[in-house]
Order: C-alpha cells, then sequence, then structure tokens
C-alpha cells in the first residue's frame, strides 16, 4: 500500500508525539481533528475579513497555526493510534479544500481583490485535485511545488506578519495583496509541476 501522506518533518516532532498520545487517550477520532481544522480556518477568514489591522491579524496568523497543527496531528492519530476508518481519506482531503478556500477568499476580500482571492482559491483546489487524480491512475501522488498547501500557508503567514509593521508604519496592507498574487501565480506553476510529473510517470520515464 502507498503512504500518501505529504511528507512533515514536525511529525518527528516531540511535542507533536506528545500531543498524539494525549488525543488518542482522549479518544479524539482523526476524523473529528479535520473537521476542526476548518473551525480554525474560518475563525482565521472571519478575522481577516473584519479587519486588517494588528490585533486581527495576529489573531489571524494564531488560528492558522491551529489548522496547520490539525492537519499535522489528525494523519499522526490515525496512524499512531490505529483509528483509521472507511472515511478517513475523505476527511483527510474534503476538509483541507474547505479550509484553504475559507482563507485565500478570504484574503482576496482583506485587500480589496476578491476576484482574485476566488481565483487563487479555484486553482489551489486544483493543485490537490491533480495530486489525487495522480492517484487515482495509480501513481505516487506528488506534493511538490513551487505552492503546495503548507507553502500557501507559509505565504500567508508571511504576509500577515510583513502586514503588523507595514500597517503600524504606513497604513497600507500591500503585503498581503503581494501573498494573495504570489498564491495565485505559484499555484498555477504547481498545476503545470504536477500535469508534467503524471505525464511522465505515465510515459514511464519516472
Amino acid at each position: 500500500m502507498q503512504d500518501n501522506r505529504r511528507p512533515i518533518a514536525s511529525r518527528s516532532k516531540r511535542w507533536a508525539m506528545e500531543l498524539t498520545t494525549l488525543l488518542i487517550k482522549r479518544n479524539i477520532s482523526p476524523n473529528q481533528i479535520s473537521v476542526a481544522s476548518i473551525g480554525f480556518a474560518a475563525a482565521a477568514a472571519a478575522s481577516m475579513v473584519a479587519s486588517a489591522g494588528v490585533l486581527a491579524t495576529v489573531v489571524a496568523i494564531l488560528f492558522i497555526q491551529l489548522r496547520l497543527i490539525c492537519n499535522l496531528l489528525d494523519g499522526m492519530v490515525a496512524i499512531e493510534g490505529e483509528k483509521q476508518s472507511p472515511l478517513g481519506n475523505l476527511y483527510n482531503e474534503f476538509p483541507d479544500r474547505i479550509a484553504d478556500s475559507l482563507l485565500i477568499v478570504a484574503l482576496g476580500y482583506a485587500v480589496g481583490a476578491p476576484a482574485l482571492g476566488w481565483f487563487a482559491a479555484l486553482v489551489a483546489a486544483l493543485t490537490a485535485y491533480i495530486r489525487v487524480f495522480g492517484g487515482s491512475l495509480g501513481l505516487q501522488q506528488t506534493f511538490v511545488g513551487p505552492m503546495a498547501k503548507q507553502h500557501r500557508m507559509a505565504v500567508i503567514t508571511a504576509g500577515l506578519a510583513l502586514n503588523i509593521p507595514e500597517s503600524l508604519l504606513f497604513a497600507t496592507h500591500y503585503s498581503l495583496y503581494f501573498a494573495l498574487v504570489a498564491i495565485a501565480a505559484g499555484s498555477v506553476l504547481t498545476c503545470v509541476t504536477r500535469t508534467r510529473i503524471i505525464a511522465r510517470q505515465l510515459k514511464g520515464t519516472v
């Protein structure tokens, strides 16, 4: 059986293993953790839409990190706790797509470019579709970037972090706009990259 989990170095971190053990002991299911990630993403999105000020930005950064921790722990609880379920693959993919879309669309509204936000969210979802499509063909799923999920979240977080001094010094929010542009352009390139990898695999050259 192929391991189609995204390679994440944090899985080996002590804090992650301790949190995993705690969740297993509390009988928290991987699917519940996956659904919680949507809640954290929605909170971050609401904060971004409400204001681009310093406090709202800090709140958004916090909830995005909590969303990412959920993404890390759901798989760890499933594997280490032997809590895989028939719906595991469904819960592993769908909440991610919802959470990503909430955050990216919200970023678009936060910078006054909702159309770009929706476009970036669509292309980001397409990167995942291409990855899973490759898996449906019996190929090893590819998580390469340059704008895979962890990269998108890193770009949003960086944009939010830069927005704090920018807001205080200049009362502008260009860092958020540039983050959105980077996600849109990078996701398009990721779609191309992943499609080319699948094509080469199908030709038997990889």
